[in-house]
């Protein structure tokens, strides 16, 4: 019974090519599985908002990082909007090109509560990245990222 409640929370956390750019919803409990030091590499969060001025930038930058080394990056996208304006969402994340990565929407009637969740020192601001590591370290970032930056980010 374990392994079947295992496979499924996991499966959520992987990517799945047909649905990649349509968000599927991020709730509390599935954090921890998100969250999860990856088996390798690292695996990051780009935290943005439909009304976010910088998060567009930022995504093409961290999605740039991910294709020069694929091995060892899983980017996921997490808008902060509600899963209800999915496609609104999913639109978005065509026109930024960004459609062909996993993508989350907060599924939560307090945002603030996955806002904690995902850093506790946190403040909701975007854009965010949360770069987690395989040896479990963590960290956020917020702002748009700059070059020296993403070179630190492997």
């Amino acid at each position: 019974m374990r392994r079947h409640v295992l496979t499924a929370l996991l499966a959520l956390a992987l990517p799945v090519p047909a649905l990649a750019g349509t968000p599927t919803p991020l709730s509390a409990g599935e954090l921890s599985v998100l969250l999860k030091p990856p088996a390798h590499g690292v695996r990051i969060l780009a935290v943005w908002a439909l009304d976010c001025a910088y998060c567009e930038a930022n995504m093409q930058a961290l999605a740039k990082l991910q294709r020069a080394h694929p091995h060892e990056v899983e980017l996921v996208t997490v808008a902060t909007e509600s899963i209800a304006r999915s496609a609104e969402i999913a639109a978005r994340l065509k026109a930024m090109r960004m459609d062909g990565y996993p993508a989350r929407a907060y599924a939560e009637a307090s945002p603030e509560r996955i806002d904690f969740l995902i850093d506790p020192d946190w403040g909701g601001e975007t854009p965010r990245t949360e770069i987690i590591r395989a040896d479990g370290r963590r960290q956020g970032i917020s702002g748009e990222l700059g070059e020296a930056q993403l070179r630190r980010l492997l």
